[in-house]
């Protein structure tokens, strides 16, 4: 059952026909408007309702995703085929060595094994691979075949480990168990099996980033900010993330969570194991760039960082703000329509689009909780629509209800903007363009710029 439409048409402000929408009943609690008669507090983190066709990935995406981008690490998934190709290069993260990870292996279960059992198949992979490829780590994950079978992937996990001396760490991640969001959290628990055990020396001011996936090289711009600042980064989980990084990020003395939907489960585990502190930031728009900067600083009490990072933000802001004022002369009256993944990225879209003139008129995500939709609720301007977990047909019907412009999303919306007709904005993780730190906040405006005001537009209704 999709969602209801009523046979109701109403003219809208451009004259044209739209039809009023009617939520399904279990769905109601997840949409609100600012100021409007459904201006109540949005539910985030439910399950999905079903035949709803939500927009949210599975678990074993969500675990998929994270490790990913390790790049001495051997990424295998224990199941059919279709897995391995449906996140093969899903993150398109960059690494500045080894590029196992670009590589998707898989046992390619079929009927034989789901009838007698996939661990012997899944044994000799491991066994060929690591023989062939001399991986630093091996991950497993499972699906939801496998989950189904009853394969015991720890056994085989351990029995490879001793025989080939190296963290063979199975990922738990069957499809059906929950929501992309649950994949998350087991990536977490399975990254904590490494952290812990290295002995590096620490260093001072040092710190992990958590949740940036290097996608179009964006952690490198971050890495050039902080060793501007006098900062170390002692590992970069996951993006360009390295085995040995991971086993020795207990040393580091503070958790920088970008990606927090992704990755707060991890700092919380490190917290309480090995008392490191952490703090929510992001690198999308320049307020929050620079809020991400300063908070490090003070977070180590240096008047020195501290110097450093208002230079830093001095020289940046001098050289951005006269390309960005050209941008929002231009785009002023433009309308965007927001869905992503994580709610906090949501939050940093509606600062850099008001930055460059853009009024945004629809804001959802598929992992938001409730105080991240509050914060939203305060940001936005009245009138905007708050959705969560949302579909292919409110979104589609939100958006042409308010004239957006451009909808920024994912590789799932991209679709839906076509099919309506206006431009797309690709805040996937897909993407190849840096969208991230100072340069991505001007690469941003240009893309904004050049989708919403192509002369296509003229042709389209």
């Amino acid at each position: 059952m999709l969602l209801l439409v009523i046979d109701i048409a109403k003219k809208t402000e451009r004259g044209d026909t739209m039809k009023e929408l009617d939520i399904l009943d279990g769905r109601k609690n997840q949409v609100s408007t600012v100021g409007g008669t459904n201006s109540q507090a949005v539910e985030g983190n439910k399950r999905s309702l079903a035949g709803s066709v939500s927009q949210r990935a599975c678990v074993f995406c969500g675990s998929r995703v994270v490790l990913y981008p390790i790049g001495d690490a051997l990424h295998i998934i224990h199941g059919p085929i279709g897995c391995a190709a449906y996140t093969w290069d899903i993150r398109g993260s960059q690494s500045s060595g080894m590029e196992l990870h670009r590589l998707s292996f898989s046992t390619d279960l079929h009927e034989k094994e789901v009838v007698f059992g996939g661990e012997q198949k899944l044994y000799k992979s491991l066994i060929e691979l690591i023989d062939l490829h001399q991986p630093k780590a091996a991950f497993v994950y499972t699906t939801c075949i496998v989950g189904v079978i009853g394969d015991d992937v720890e056994k085989i996990c351990k029995l490879v480990e001793k025989e080939k001396n190296i963290p063979i760490i199975p990922v738990q991640a069957p499809g059906f168990q929950g929501t992309k969001k649950d994949g998350y959290k087991v990536a977490c628990e399975a990254l904590y099996t490494l952290v812990g055990t290295g002995d590096r020396p620490a260093q001072k001011y040092s710190i992990n980033i958590l949740g940036d996936f290097n996608l179009a090289g964006e952690l490198w711009i971050l890495l050039d900010y902080y060793k501007r600042m006098g900062i170390h980064v002692n590992a970069t989980i996951t993006g360009d993330g390295r085995v040995d990084d991971i086993r020795n990020a207990h040393k580091a003395q503070l958790n920088v969570v970008q990606c927090s939907g992704s990755m707060m489960y991890l700092a919380k585990m490190m917290k309480e194991e090995y008392g490191i502190p952490h703090m929510k930031v992001s690198y999308f728009g320049i307020e929050d760039m620079s809020d991400a900067l300063y908070e490090v600083a003070k977070f180590f009490k240096s008047e020195e960082l501290m110097s450093k990072a208002k230079e830093l933000v001095r020289e940046e802001f001098s050289r951005l703000m006269p390309d960005l004022q050209w941008y929002k002369e231009r785009l002023a009256g433009k309308k965007a329509a927001i869905y992503v993944g994580g709610a906090f990225k949501a939050i940093s879209l509606i600062k850099a689009l008001r930055l460059i003139g853009v009024q945004t008129v629809l804001v959802g995500s598929q992992t938001g909780t409730t105080e991240d939709y509050e914060l939203i609720k305060q940001l936005a301007d009245e009138g905007t629509v708050i959705v969560d977990d949302s579909n292919p047909v409110e979104l589609a019907h939100f958006v042409k209800q308010k004239h957006a412009d451009i909808f920024i999303g994912g590789v799932k919306e991209r679709p839906i903007a076509y099919k309506i007709g206006i431009g797309f904005c690709d805040h996937n993780h897909e993407r190849k363009e840096a969208l991230a730190g100072y340069e991505g906040m001007l690469n941003f405006a240009k893309e904004i710029y050049s989708t919403a005001c192509s002369p296509i537009w003229k042709f389209t209704k």
